[in-house]
């Protein structure tokens, strides 16, 4: 008897450790959607304190998931932000350091040659996830290259990609076209020339020249305004594609890099969109003088512009609701830099920054400090905040620890999963957070704890000294008080020496200067 027990004990014992396999095999990793808004301020959604713009879907989310209150682009803005949010390198160390076009240089449809590429063998994170089993989709704007060089999505890491290529053409919400993988995909649109209001002044270049001596409208013609309104809207077909790819891999294990095009400028969205902001703002008409597309309402344009991104959010939620896969997919929200001072918007009015100094190209706080919510039912504390200080370089190596995936080791990244997850006690932190951008005359800026240390202008002037403010006591960057800690400034003078390496590019190389001639003084 006693025998016979033993046996039937062993093969309970036996179905129980393949009964405890089966459901370690059943554990998936999630599914990660990670969606970048374009010239996105951090005070421009309700979980940061936007009044006058509704986000109900990012409120919702907020409530859901975790807010970051001190995460940063790695960039002011748009290429070198969407560079090193994929390859997990700072602005010190990543190939993209500015906006620079591969020339010649265009908004027309007949030369298309988008932004510098990012090079062969680049590990992005697309790449990374698509090595450890993961189907991968970047969908929106891409700005790292075009078909037929190094850039192009589909050879750095994304098996499905659809939406602008060249960052010039996606200041059209109604292009005559958007590329999916390697084919151009015709829209129901006419060509729209949206700078032609630049050559109402003496900055326009001769190709906006030429294309405005060929319209006869002016302000006050009819179908001024109308000139600008297409048909078929780019981030509708954005959405559409989102929600393809997911039903198609709601099965499997997907990553989805949704770079949307809104808000940046120009000033463009459905009316029916427009309608429930009309009234609720004094405004006068916008006739294109900062450059972009004219727009006869332009605060109630900006907030649907804002609303409609939040729209297009809550679609993709319901959607993963739709299909179960709410609980197993993690979903990342931010913007790739600072609101936009051109166009048409008023950031001031909107208190696109919440009070932080600076706009989109500056290194001041409200260039680079982004708005951030993280959302995973029963993984992420509900209405958790958090302020880990972290950045969009950081992304890389969190996303490879969640899908136990290979992180390249040249990365600049630290993994904020322990903080997602709850576990502050297992959280490294970063001694620094280094930020070096060669556009506006050449910035430099470092975040070491509370301190914020700031150079501007390096590239006119290479003795330019360090700004450096408590952001503990100064979070808008008001006081100036580095003539008092002269021993913090040696220290952001290592870092800088210790952190950059020579660009890809000699217009890029304003510290390269700056270092060269400080040893010669020395």
């Amino acid at each position: 008897m006693k025998s016979v027990l033993r046996v039937a004990l062993a093969i309970f014992g036996i179905l129980g450790v393949v009964s405890c396999q089966s459901e370690k095999e059943e554990i998936k990793r999630p599914n990660i959607i990670y969606i970048y808004a374009d010239d996105l301020g951090y005070g421009e959604i309700g979980p940061n304190g936007q009044s006058k713009i509704k986000t109900p879907n990012l409120d919702k989310m907020a409530s859901e998931g975790m807010v970051f209150t001190q995460h940063y682009t790695s960039s002011p803005v748009c290429a070198p932000a969407r560079c090193a949010l994929l390859t997990g390198k700072h602005t010190g160390h990543s190939y993209i350091r500015g906006n620079k076009p591969v020339m010649p240089a265009s908004f027309t449809d007949q030369i298309e040659n988008g932004q510098q590429p990012i090079p062969a063998g680049t590990i992005t994170i697309g790449k990374m996830l698509q090595d450890a089993g993961y189907k991968t989709a970047g969908i929106g704007k891409w700005g790292l290259g075009m078909v037929g060089n190094s850039g192009e999505p589909n050879k750095q890491g994304f098996d499905y990609f659809y939406g602008f290529l060249d960052q010039r053409q996606a200041h059209n919400f109604y292009p005559t076209h958007l590329w999916e993988n390697d084919q151009w995909d015709s829209l129901n649109n006419p060509y729209i020339f949206v700078h032609t209001p630049s050559a109402r002044n003496s900055k326009g270049s001769q190709s906006a020249l030429e294309q405005f001596e060929k319209s006869d409208l002016e302000y006050g013609d009819e179908g001024f305004f109308d000139a600008y309104k297409g048909n078929d809207y780019a981030v509708d077909k954005m959405t559409e594609k989102a929600e393809a790819f997911i039903r198609e891999n709601k099965d499997g294990e997907f990553f989805l890099y949704l770079p949307y095009t809104i808000p940046h400028v120009s000033l463009q969205v459905p009316d029916e969109a427009l309608t429930p902001y009309l009234g609720m703002f004094e405004e006068e008409p916008y006739l294109g003088q900062q450059g972009y597309a004219p727009h006869e309402f332009p605060k109630s344009a900006y907030a649907a512009m804002i609303s409609y991104l939040d729209q297009e959010v809550g679609k993709i939620f319901t959607l993963l609701e739709e299909l179960g896969l709410d609980e197993n997919t993690m979903v990342v929200f931010s913007s790739d830099n600072g609101p936009t001072f051109n166009g048409g918007v008023d950031a001031a009015y909107f208190e696109s920054t919440a009070g932080l100094r600076g706009l989109k190209m500056d290194v001041y706080e409200g260039g680079i400090r982004m708005p951030m919510i993280a959302r995973w039912p029963g993984k992420i504390k509900a209405g958790s905040v958090s302020e880990h200080i972290s950045a969009q370089y950081d992304v890389m190596a969190t996303l490879g620890e969640l899908a136990q995936a290979k992180v390249p080791k040249e990365t600049d990244g630290i993994s904020f999963l322990p903080t997602l997850l709850g576990d502050s006690g297992a959280q490294i932190s970063h001694e620094y957070l280094y930020f070096e951008y060669p556009e506006k005359r050449g910035q430099l800026a470092i975040r070491m704890g509370k301190w914020k240390g700031v150079k501007t202008d390096v590239a006119k002037n290479l003795e330019s000294p360090w700004q450096l403010f408590d952001l503990e006591s100064d979070r808008n960057e008001e006081n100036d008080i580095a003539a008092q800690h002269p021993d913090i400034l040696k220290q952001l003078d290592e870092i800088v020496k210790k952190e950059h390496i020579s660009p890809e590019f000699d217009n890029w190389n304003f510290v390269d200067r700056m270092l060269g001639q400080t040893a010669a003084q020395n």
